[in-house]
């Protein structure tokens, strides 16, 4: 009988020691997703300031590409007795007078004259041939249209060197003289190819929208967090254009929306056929960026998980590990599955409100707690996970950082302030302020977190090819 009762008495601590040290499963209520408001979102647009400083040294360079060879020829002479054609001579030299372009055009001039008549229906005629220089100086005021420098220019004077003659009626008569009244005819012809010539060689549109198509293409900040930065162009603004110095000076001031979004690659949605060029009379001097970063649910859930790696939770023999973390919304909240193994195996629901930490750059869950039936569920099975100290460390790991998200965003957008070049002899350079928190939202598959930014950014326009 003593025997039998030993025999029973180690069973049963055998029993016992087992059902201390083995696993429990976890039944608990799932608390199904609310659909919340879906990933539509009112994304507050950002004005970005551009000043914009275009060198008349390069509409000098850009006219002379443009204006070449002969800019007159009038090869009848039957009319007025002579031919005239006019070749540029010289490089076009452009400069600022007054806060106008003032344009001196070197030219070579070819005459042909002829003295005679015709009788009897026969021609008796002496034609000589003639070749001199002038100087011809225009005025040209300056404005923006249509996305093109556009001037108006007015012939100003012809100087010519040099003044050859001929004897016309037994007098000699220069040839400048005679052909003064042939300078009305051509002077209109030279104003009009000043002014397509630097309407042609300025027109800002296709490098401006290869420069916004450009900047609207999704750029990776970090490959680690899948984070992207995206902005979206929507407006562009340009008051009129002003000569200050040897520059041609335009306020210039893009309307857009920012993004970062963590996942996979997002699609460019920005069509550059259909910005529009909007007049202005002033824009302020800084940029006001609104940021919004996106992070679904599942992206987050992915950090949160890497979160919990090789760690356990628990209480002297008794511990758990976190193997998979997800997130859904729930009643303007949170829930937070975690998967445990170890001595408790089963999904545990957790819920809180989504907060962001402005000195950590975090976001992480307020008033963390377990739902209610996990609650009641771990106090009948593993009243030991229950505790309150246990759910503290594990809060701890509930958050994911922002901090490389917008450290690699600041980086990013600052390569498009530090001598970005989206063209040729076009540079950008510029400063960012702070980055500021301004609220957060939840939708159906998003945690929204709402920032702002400022700062001032220009554009310089020096050695355009």
């Amino acid at each position: 009988m003593y025997l039998v009762k030993r025999i029973f008495l180690f069973f049963t601590a055998v029993i016992f020691l087992y059902s201390c040290s083995s696993t429990t499963k976890i039944n608990a209520f799932r608390p199904e997703p609310e659909d919340a408001s879906p990933l539509i979102y009112d994304n507050k647009p950002s004005f970005i300031s551009l000043p914009v400083a275009l060198k008349i040294k390069d509409i000098e360079n850009q006219t002379n590409k443009f204006l070449t060879g002969i800019i007159y020829e009038d090869n009848n002479i039957k009319d007025d007795d002579y031919t005239i054609t006019i070749w540029k001579q010289a490089p076009i030299g452009i400069e600022n007078e007054n806060g106008k372009i003032k344009t001196v055009l070197p030219l070579k001039v070819n005459v042909k004259y002829r003295i005679g008549t015709e009788r009897l229906g026969v021609a008796l005629y002496n034609t000589q041939e003639f070749n001199f220089d002038g100087v011809i100086t225009l005025m040209s005021s300056v404005n923006l249209n249509n996305w093109k420098l556009k001037t108006k220019t007015q012939f100003k004077s012809i100087v010519w060197k040099e003044s050859p003659s001929i004897k016309v009626f037994g007098k000699d008569a220069p040839i400048t003289y005679l052909i003064n009244p042939a300078v009305q005819a051509f002077k209109s012809k030279i104003e009009k190819s000043i002014d397509q010539a630097i309407e042609e060689s300025m027109d800002f549109k296709p490098n401006v929208l290869d420069a916004l198509d450009k900047i609207a293409t999704p750029s990776e900040m970090s490959a680690e967090y899948e984070s992207w930065l995206r902005v979206v162009p929507t407006e562009l603004y340009a008051t009129e254009a002003q000569i200050k110095g040897q520059s041609i000076v335009m306020q210039m001031g893009l309307k857009c929306t920012i993004e970062t979004l963590i996942g996979k690659q997002p699609a460019k949605i920005f069509d550059k056929n259909k910005i529009v060029l909007k007049p202005v009379s002033k824009m302020p001097d800084n940029f006001t960026a609104n940021i919004i970063a996106v992070s679904t649910y599942k992206d987050a859930s992915k950090i949160i998980t890497k979160n919990f790696e090789g760690q356990e939770f628990g209480s002297g023999s008794r511990k758990v590990k976190v193997l998979n973390v997800a997130l859904w919304h729930k009643n303007d909240k949170i829930v937070i599955a975690l998967d445990l193994s170890g001595s408790l195996t089963g999904t545990i629901y957790l819920t809180g409100l989504p907060k962001y930490n402005d000195k950590t750059k975090e976001i992480y869950f307020d008033n963390l707690d377990y739902a209610v039936d996990t609650k009641s569920s771990l106090i009948r099975t593993a009243n030991w996970l229950a505790s309150g100290l246990i759910l503290r460390k594990m809060e701890e790991s509930c958050r994911y950082s922002l901090q490389p998200n917008l450290e690699d965003g600041k980086k990013t957008m600052l390569n498009y302030l530090s001598n970005f070049s989206p063209m040729p002899g076009v540079f950008v350079n510029g400063k960012m302020g702070t980055i500021t928190f301004t609220d957060i939202q939840l939708t159906n598959k998003a945690i929204l977190a709402f920032l702002t930014v400022d700062g001032k950014v220009a554009v310089k326009v020096d050695g355009l090819e």
